[in-house]
């Protein structure tokens, strides 16, 4: 393998995968570094035991929380990233969330440096590519001239209509959640059959709309990119001008490895890019490569989200039920008293005994619960995201402590409007089944340990902004402090608004693709 190349560009996932395979079609030499395998493709793909309790799939590492205390958190190094085992909901974020945006108790969620309508063209490119399913109009937030989607809704499963009748004698108006599956669509050999271990597993029959399947795949076929495997980018290395970054230093099974190139983008995800950012210190940058302004690492955000299970008398039989959210107090309660915004409530997948055991592992022993009780959990339970805004502190960030392992200092914030959409959710369930309560609350836990779904939507770390002093990229998402390193993963948001940060990575990344494709004319 070549040591030198026109573009390094630092994992695989959804910001990784999308601007390679865009950037593979000009010719240029291009190394993507991973520091996971391939992905079997195996039996035990949709085997929720193996998952969720056994964790075939989860990274071996652990990180230490702002108390010390070591947690094993939810990502995934594989080709792909954490793609590869979400739940393919991909959401635009609304127009208000690019603007100021005032919280209750005077907390602020800032104002980004460009507007909804400088993502628009990127939100529908990537629609497309990514086989979003949707439906527009519906959700009260949603933009009245925004083109349809590429294709029509996943149709809710028949055993769910009565549930959703019931939500709406409530006053809630349940919205088709967009998805990126591979279902019904035309001339493209539809693969997906809708089946229940669609979130929290890698598709077996490779059905998902994911960076595994739609970039990476599609990038072997360019010989002018290089995929290394199992490769852990450490740190980057800058010229003597400190203005360029030269090279990177990599781990492997087989000791350290260097490599070269004109240009550097980094893709690790919001805790891991910033890592390497903060493992990258020298004389020219004292406190972490990129990072005058002293804000790498901090802003961490991973969104105030709880879990709530309704448990029925009778069979909840829906195969397929993860197609709708609930978007009626996403910036205020539409019943008149409250007048900041609450957030979404988004349908869970199905559950089974090894999901329930998986999910409440960090509170209670998968051993401790029988599996006929999980089993029976499992078959009588409809399961709820309820998701609201995590705002940006400072104190909230991602640091190393002095034997280099990764501290996650984090306290939450915005709780107020996040326990209110609770109460509604609980409020609305009340007629319908035997009776509701909050099976478990990974935010409020936090301080504890980070339970499975801690990282899943991590955001922040390494923001953009106009102004070098409050932030740490400029509009193109590159550093400010040199001239040939950018950042393609959720670590540039200023903010983490509400809904599944997904398409915006990819968005975005066709956007900075694009810039980078101008600039290496």
């Amino acid at each position: 393998m070549s040591n030198e190349y026109d573009i390094i560009i630092i994992g695989s996932g959804v910001g990784g995968g999308t601007i390679a395979l865009e950037l593979a079609k000009t010719g240029k030499k291009i190394l993507i570094i991973e520091r996971g395998d391939k992905l079997p493709i195996e039996k035990e793909n949709w085997n929720p035991r193996e998952v969720f309790i056994k964790k075939r799939y989860r990274a071996q590492e652990t990180w230490i929380d702002k108390k010390g205390r070591e947690f094993r958190p939810n990502t995934n190094y594989w080709l792909g990233g954490n793609s590869t085992f979400y739940g393919a909901a991909l959401m635009r974020m609304k127009r208000q969330d690019f603007n100021e945006v005032k919280h209750y108790g005077g907390e602020i969620s800032p104002e980004w440096p460009l507007d909804y309508d400088d993502f628009a063209p990127f939100y529908k490119k990537a629609e497309k590519l990514w086989n979003v399913h949707g439906q527009r109009g519906i959700d009260p937030n949603d933009e009245i001239n925004d083109p349809p989607y590429p294709y029509p809704a996943v149709p809710h499963d028949e055993k769910l209509k009565d549930f959703l009748d019931h939500l709406k004698t409530k006053g809630m108006t349940p919205s088709p959640l967009p998805l990126g599956i591979n279902y019904n669509i035309p001339d493209n050999n539809s693969k997906c059959i809708l089946c229940p271990t669609c979130a929290g597993h890698p598709c077996h029959i490779l059905a998902k709309s994911d960076a595994r399947t739609l970039c990476i795949d599609s990038i072997s076929k360019y010989s002018n990119v290089t995929i290394a495997k199992n490769l852990k980018a450490h740190k980057l290395i800058s010229d003597g001008t400190g203005k360029n970054v030269k090279s990177v230093v990599c781990l492997s099974f087989d000791g350290q490895e260097t490599f070269s190139a004109d240009i550097f983008i980094l893709a690790a995800g919001a805790v891991n890019s910033a890592v390497i950012l903060l493992n990258s210190a020298n004389s020219n940058h004292e406190n972490g490569l990129a990072n005058s302004s002293d804000l790498v690492g901090r802003n961490y955000m991973f969104h105030t989200t709880s879990a709530m299970t309704s448990i029925m008398a009778h069979e909840a039989k829906a195969i397929f039920p993860k197609t709708y959210a609930i978007m009626d107090y996403y910036f205020k309660d539409k019943d008149g008293d409250f007048d900041f915004p609450m957030g979404q409530i988004q349908s869970l997948p199905a559950a089974n005994g090894a999901y329930v055991e998986g999910q409440i592992s960090h509170i209670i022993p998968h051993w401790v619960i029988p599996n006929f009780l999980s089993d029976w959990l499992g078959k009588h339970m409809i399961s709820f995201m309820i998701m609201s805004e995590d705002l940006p502190k400072l104190y909230n960030r991602v640091t190393l402590t002095n034997y280099g392992k990764i501290q996650l200092d984090y306290t939450p914030n915005n709780l107020v409007g996040h326990r209110r959409l609770i109460n509604k959710l609980k409020n609305a369930l009340q007629g319908y089944s035997l009776g509701s309560r909050t099976m478990y609350e990974p935010h409020f836990e936090i301080d504890q340990m980070i339970p499975l779904l801690g990282t899943a939507h991590q955001c922040g770390t390494i923001k953009f902004g106009k102004n070098p002093k409050d932030s740490v990229l400029d509009i193109n998402c590159k550093a400010h402090d040199l001239d040939n390193l950018y950042v393609t993963d959720s670590s540039f948001f200023p903010s983490s608004s509400a809904v599944n940060p997904a398409l915006t990575i990819i968005a975005n990344s066709y956007r900075v693709a694009e810039h980078i494709k101008e600039r290496i004319k």
